[in-house]
């Protein structure tokens, strides 16, 4: 495994972290046996660098994790996020009927407590605001945030799916380490003032879901899919748009094997041949992917190889909005 920095630290992350949401939550049937060998082979790997949230089945996920963390605390760099409710207790989407947003310092208090709990640790080491709440100035926000730092609960501060102006506000209350975003071939919404300004001050990029969800792997059966797969749910897998990205799919698998690598391992090579500052998350439950994953890491693209690839993304424009709209009145504020 290669490493890269976090920030201005001197933590030396995994070049190629571990998304754990899909273990508990969001992509079918759960199979926590698999899961936990997956966690224990990415120690193998030394991949040290895993994220999840407390909404990921509402605190199953952390559940699930602490059993491989608690032994292996010193061989991990542990990541959650806050704020995500549920009304009725059922966890569900970020889009949900029953889902909302709370970002405020009273929740996060509750929330922080809950997490360390469920993870069975002291500290947690980066801990994110999973989305800025348009309701609470995002100063308040982070300066209840910086609390938990003094108090030795946290470790380093993020943001997820914030905008340019909401980087700059909360940096200038307290360091902020690492912003969450989406980020792939088909989700390059970030790439501008959103990107600059986390290199203008110096704030680590990590994309999740730089697989898009599957949809670029060429593998991914979209009929296929359980009922309780959210993904069901989303423009990019229906209608004009999933013709779309099935083409840009194929084709994108030619180009992989061209390099005699897979397609997840040419996408995951093209977000890390973006910077050096950015350090993506793929999620995966089974061992085989995350080794396949893994190996990305070894894949380096010439400048031919990345021309090709906005050529073919330029091709296939209409990959359709990543959430539905309720979601997306969430992200990059």
């Amino acid at each position: 495994m290669k490493y890269r920095i976090l920030s201005n630290t001197a933590e030396k992350l995994s070049a190629v972290g571990l998304g754990c949401m899909g273990m508990s939550f969001a992509y079918g049937p759960s199979d926590d046996a698999e899961s936990i060998a997956t966690l224990h082979k990415a120690l193998d790997l030394g991949i040290n660098f895993w994220d999840t949230a407390d909404m990921y089945g509402n605190g199953l996920n952390e559940e699930l994790i602490s059993k491989v963390l608690t032994s292996n605390r010193s061989k991990v760099f542990i990541a959650t996020k806050f704020g995500f409710r549920f009304k009725n207790g059922v966890a569900g989407p970020s889009a949900a009927a029953g889902t909302y947003f709370d970002g405020s310092p009273a929740w996060m208090k509750v929330a922080v407590e809950n997490s360390l709990k469920r993870l069975n640790i002291d500290t947690i080491d980066l801990y994110y605001t999973h989305r800025v709440d348009p309701n609470i100035p995002i100063e308040e926000t982070v300066g209840a945030m910086s609390m938990l730092v003094k108090e030795g609960k946290v470790r380093y501060l993020g943001l997820s799916e914030a905008s340019a102006d909401s980087l700059r506000r909360a940096h200038a209350v307290h360091p902020i380490a690492a912003l969450q975003s989406e980020y792939s071939l088909l989700t390059r919404d970030i790439e501008g003032k959103i990107l600059q300004t986390a290199r203008d001050l110096s704030i680590s990029l990590v994309p999740y879901s730089p697989l898009a969800r599957g949809l670029v792997t060429n593998t991914l059966d979209v009929n296929a899919l359980n009922e309780s797969d959210f993904r069901k749910t989303l423009p990019r897998y229906s209608g004009e748009n999933l013709k779309n990205n099935q083409s840009l799919a194929r084709e994108f698998a030619l180009i992989a094997k061209e390099k005699n690598i897979t397609s997840a391992q040419l996408a995951l090579a093209w977000v890390l041949a973006q910077g050096d500052d950015i350090i993506p998350i793929p999620g995966t439950k089974k061992r085989k992917y995350l080794e396949e994953n893994a190996n990305a890491v070894e894949v380096t693209l010439t400048k031919a190889d990345l021309v090709k690839i906005k050529q073919l993304i330029d091709k296939y424009p209409n990959v359709g909005k990543r959430y539905s709209d309720g979601a997306l009145k969430l992200v990059n504020n």
